[in-house]
């Protein structure tokens, strides 16, 4: 057996989590057709979601069966190693389908990215294929190195060294998924200031994934804290690091922050289309829907441009991306009238999802250009 498997308390899979592992064939690509016939799926579950705040096991399994969780891993790992500026292209459409499920991704994404960067090749070995093939589950914790508690004097997870490794205690504050996951890829810091990403079991001995916040959206990515209580840490499931600011240190290039750009875009896509569907009848919609369309395509472009290096402007994008969210979900719960506040109209829920941009990993920067342009303290 694996050691990261090994050491867990229980194999990966069983109970809550994911089934037995099998090995699935799929085609190299996720073809046009297939993604169409997967985000109409999804779209037609994105209310119910919604309203039921059940974790998405369905819409992940469809995931699976559609071949998306082998773009982000490599056809050396079982994968087909997409670029990315086709998937931050195929964010935009998940997104447009349904926002928990695209959310969701990222999370799983970024842990299947640090694994794969890593130069622990051992852990590599082990969890790539399950991550490929949909088998496995992981997610991550470490909102506390970056965006989350920075104002707090002590870290929120510490770290100390053991003869076989490290001991964590302490708390990650934003984790999604953790009681169906796997894996979950968390740092902690120690108390020389080091901090290490390490691929802790989610069922290990001392891991408490019982807290789910009630959100305002997308309460059923089941998204809470983790806390940690003396959880050991073998050398074997360290992914990056010890190293001061070890976030500052992954590899450059990828999808990155640029993937929530993506899912605002393809919520803004979403409304749009409402819009444009409406528009077909009323005249009086005409000229916003649009000028809504343009936005998105304008700002699909930009992000594709940025993924290929051709512009240099991801901040602005994802500010911009924020505020085009925002208008083309209210516009389009405008243009539904009170229809459209009723519960389990999408227009309602796409206004409560727009909110989530705000405060999703919203660097500094990008916060204060989003209260400027709220406060329209340019027009001033």
């Amino acid at each position: 057996m694996p050691k990261l498997l090994a050491e867990s308390s229980r194999k990966f899979g069983e109970g809550v989590r994911t089934a037995p592992r099998r090995i699935r064939r799929y085609p190299r690509l996720t073809t046009t057709t297939s993604l169409d016939d997967l985000c109409d799926q999804l779209a037609r579950r994105a209310n119910e979601l919604d309203l039921s705040g059940h974790w998405p096991s369905e819409q992940l399994a469809l995931l699976g069966e559609h071949g998306v969780y082998r773009w982000f891993v490599s056809s050396e790992d079982g994968g087909v190693g997409s670029d990315d500026a086709s998937i931050l292209d195929g964010y935009v459409r998940l997104a447009s389908a349904c926002l928990t499920t695209a959310f969701v991704l990222t999370q799983r994404s970024t842990a299947c990215g640090l694994i794969a960067n890593s130069e622990n090749e051992s852990l590599r070995r082990e969890l790539l294929p399950g991550l490929a093939d949909g088998s496995l589950f992981a997610t991550v914790g470490f909102s506390h190195l970056t965006t989350s508690r920075q104002h707090v004097r002590e870290p929120v997870l510490r770290a100390e060294a053991t003869s076989g490794g490290y001991r964590i205690n302490g708390y990650a504050p934003w984790v999604t998924g953790a009681s169906n996951a796997d894996v979950i890829v968390t740092g902690a810091t120690l108390p020389n200031g080091e901090q290490f990403l390490a691929a802790i079991p989610g069922n290990a001995p001392g891991v408490e994934a019982a807290t789910f916040e009630k959100l305002v959206a997308l309460s059923a990515s089941k998204t809470g804290r983790v806390d940690y209580h003396d959880v050991d840490v073998t050398a074997d499931q360290i992914v990056a690091g010890p190293i001061e600011q070890v976030m500052t240190h992954r590899k450059k290039g990828g999808t990155g922050g640029l993937f929530t750009s993506a899912l605002a875009i393809g919520l803004a896509r979403a409304a749009t289309n409402f819009l444009r569907a409406e528009s077909s009848h009323r005249a009086e919609l005409e000229a916003a829907a649009r000028a809504f369309a343009t936005d998105v395509e304008d700002l699909r472009s930009e992000l594709l441009d940025i993924a290929q290096g051709r512009a240099n402007n991801a901040e602005s994008l994802r500010a911009r991306s924020n505020t085009l969210a925002l208008n083309a979900a209210h516009a389009s719960l405008s243009a539904a009238k009170g229809t459209g506040f009723v519960a389990g109209h999408a227009t309602g829920r796409w206004c409560r999802e727009a909110l989530f941009f705000l405060v999703w990993s919203c660097p500094k920067p990008v916060a204060e250009a989003n209260l400027c342009e709220l406060a329209r303290l340019g027009d001033r």
